[in-house]
């Protein structure tokens, strides 16, 4: 299993099918679960991917309609039944607190997990980091749907990576390595080195998550750069007044938004319940931005790692 990846748990929108159930994504990173928009169904589609609800340690949703929340009372039971231990996140629009209220209390049981509440409250068009964890940051950003909605960019911090050359000219070996590394610098016999003089910048991996919204410029912001994103395309351009009205965004739209951040690799998801097939979507995403998966339950795609030159670079 890839350290760092996304698990469709479903791929669907309004009215789940007999094929895709509602909406909900799971990111593994590393020793991290950030559960995204767990519609109607989420508990089961976790058991049939099989992933522990224990492995969840934050969630995000990014509105309230149906499809991105109804998931979350059996979630957060599950999580109190398995005795879960750790602290879990829940990231949300401030303007639906009356909703987590109501769905974190939707039936009786007996709650022994701790939910930490995150609620969210951006200007029009703003983006900002909302936590920081261990090794990335969890951003946030205002989109253009129908009600309040977020979207959200996983990010992990900028590093540096050693140069092989450069490292044996500046006669830097063996236990020295780790010293630069730890120290920032380090003494040799022929005087001190930099770690800036024998590594290069490491770009951070970045996943973002656009989920119901028109094409805005906070979707790109919120995309600029990702090695994955994950964006919704619930209409084909041919019904794109339909997209329009009800602020959502076609398989092109999200092609465009990949193209224009400078996007890595696209993943489409939370398709309409109309269309019998994704193959129309594939088609439409791929003539404007190539490396595309449209997205089926249960499918895992790995986070693909920044390219980075110099193959025989190490990472610190």
């Amino acid at each position: 299993m890839s350290s760092r990846e996304l698990i469709a748990l479903g791929t669907s929108s309004q009215v789940p099918t007999r094929e895709r159930s509602h909406n909900a994504y799971l990111v593994r990173w590393e020793g991290s679960g950030i559960l995204f928009d767990p519609g109607e169904g989420a508990q089961r589609q976790m058991t049939l991917a099989g992933v522990p609800a224990g492995v969840v340690d934050a969630i995000c949703i990014s509105h309230f309609h149906g499809d991105h929340c109804l998931g979350l009372p059996g979630i957060v039971q599950r999580l109190s039944l398995e005795s879960c231990r750790h602290p879990v996140h829940l990231f949300y629009p401030e303007s639906g607190q009356a909703y987590v209220d109501a769905l974190c209390r939707a039936a009786i049981y007996k709650s022994s997990v701790e939910l930490v509440p995150h609620p969210i409250a951006l200007r029009p068009g703003e983006t900002a980091e909302v936590w920081r964890t261990g090794g990335w940051a969890l951003l946030a950003g205002e989109l253009d749907h129908s009600v309040p909605t977020l979207g959200f960019r996983i990010e992990e911090p900028e590093g540096r990576r050693f140069l092989p050359e450069r490292l044996a000219a500046a006669g830097v070996s063996g236990p020295m390595v780790g010293e630069i590394a730890r120290r920032g610098r380090v003494r040799t016999p022929r005087g001190t080195v930099r770690i800036e003089e024998v590594s290069a910048p490491r770009p951070g991996n970045v996943f973002a998550f656009v989920m119901d919204t028109r094409p805005c410029r906070v979707a790109l912001e919120l995309a600029r750069g990702a090695d994955l994103l994950l964006m919704e395309a619930t209409f084909l351009s041919a019904d794109g007044e339909l997209a329009a009205r009800y602020g959502h965004a076609t398989a092109a739209d999200a092609a465009r938004t990949a193209r224009d951040a400078g996007a890595g690799q696209l993943a489409l998801g939370h398709f309409s319940q109309r269309y019998p097939d994704t193959r129309a979507h594939l088609e439409e995403a791929r003539n404007v931005f190539p490396n595309v998966t449209a997205l089926a339950d249960l499918e895992r795609v790995p986070i693909p790692r920044p390219v980075r030159a110099g193959g025989g670079a190490k990472s610190i």
